[in-house]
């Protein structure tokens, strides 16, 4: 069984401060001035990190007023997880294949 991960959302997850807001946005849905509070970061910098967490499909938007609250998309994570379980039995299952060196 050949399994792929999705790359692009590796990518995407794999910067500290965006994986740092997936994280908050795990625990409750927050406005941009929350995440700022949180993570230190500047609003302008916090703001292009959830237009790409965004566009990924990672998280989505409720308008509240004059805020924007982000939410995580959990069946996105879902999916991701469930694609590692994937490899790591294809892994498990492939163990003992070993392709003989020419």
């Amino acid at each position: 069984m050949m399994t792929s991960v999705d790359t692009e959302l590796i990518r995407v997850l794999g910067d500290p401060l965006r994986l740092r807001i997936v994280t908050l946005l795990a625990r409750e849905t927050l406005c941009t001035s929350h995440l700022v509070e949180e993570t230190g970061a500047k609003q302008t910098n916090l703001s292009n990190h959830l237009r790409v967490l965004r566009e990924a499909g990672v998280v989505e938007t409720e308008p509240c007023g004059r805020f924007t609250y982000y939410k995580l998309r959990p069946d996105v994570i879902a999916q991701l997880a469930g694609q590692f379980a994937d490899l790591a039995e294809s892994a498990r299952t492939a163990a003992e294949n070993k392709r003989a060196c020419s």
